[in-house]
């Protein structure tokens, strides 16, 4: 869609007129209307109230021309996991787990940064790699080449023990070492792992992480 027609659409789904879309977001009547009829597209300013009022990046008001990836974990940002600033505006460079109200969610991996630095942290990362493909040996585990920084709230999923318990072993608070994986034999299912300096934890799960199967938990 072009942005025209995504403004259009946004606009009738709020059930407002342009007059009524044009007061919300102080501009005239006619700026709306040359808008949807394509004849122009609004500044970035005006973007970016549009962006808030209707709550989707600036990204989709143009029409996604780009696949915006979060500059932390590297995840596929989505109007629904972009991070938002603490006056509401999306900031389109970060994930919510990520980046939240302003500032970095991921405090543990920002220290080690500051006093290790950028090398060592690379270091540990490529350590942690290295475990994985040589330790673990998990049938239709691909081979790991990169690991992403991950919030816990976004990969600690919970599991079903044998006695029936469903219990989570990392912490929302926390963050992690991790990536997704697709299966080498195919499915519906993809592995999911995560480490930080205590652990290495492998599991599986189908769309969206539901359906979680834990398949290790090692202590390093």
């Amino acid at each position: 869609m072009e942005t025209k027609d995504i403004i259009l659409d946004l606009r009738t789904k709020k059930g407002l007129s342009q007059e009524e879309l044009a007061e919300k977001i102080f501009v005239t009547r006619q700026a709306v209307s040359r808008w949807e009829n394509g004849e122009t597209i609004p500044n970035i300013e005006t973007l970016k109230l549009l962006s808030k009022f209707f709550e989707v990046s600036i990204n989709t008001l143009l029409g996604s021309p780009q696949q915006l990836v979060c500059k932390c974990c590297g995840m596929n940002l989505e109007d629904c996991n972009i991070s938002k600033e603490t006056n509401g505006n999306f900031n389109e460079e970060y994930c919510k787990w990520c980046y939240t109200d302003g500032d970095f969610t991921l405090d543990f991996w920002k220290q080690y940064i500051k006093i290790g630095g950028v090398e060592k942290f690379e270091e540990f990362k490529k350590q942690i790699i290295d475990e994985f493909n040589t330790i673990l040996g998990i049938e239709g585990l691909p081979k790991i080449e990169k690991l992403n920084v991950l919030s816990g709230s976004f990969v600690n999923l919970e599991y079903r023990l044998p006695n029936g318990d469903m219990v989570k072993f990392l912490d929302d608070k926390a963050s992690y070492l991790g990536s997704q994986l697709e299966c080498e034999f195919g499915g519906d299912r993809c592995f999911g792992i995560a480490a930080n300096m205590d652990f290495l934890l492998v599991c599986t799960y189908e769309k969206n992480g539901e359906n979680p199967e834990l398949v290790m938990y090692k202590k390093r």
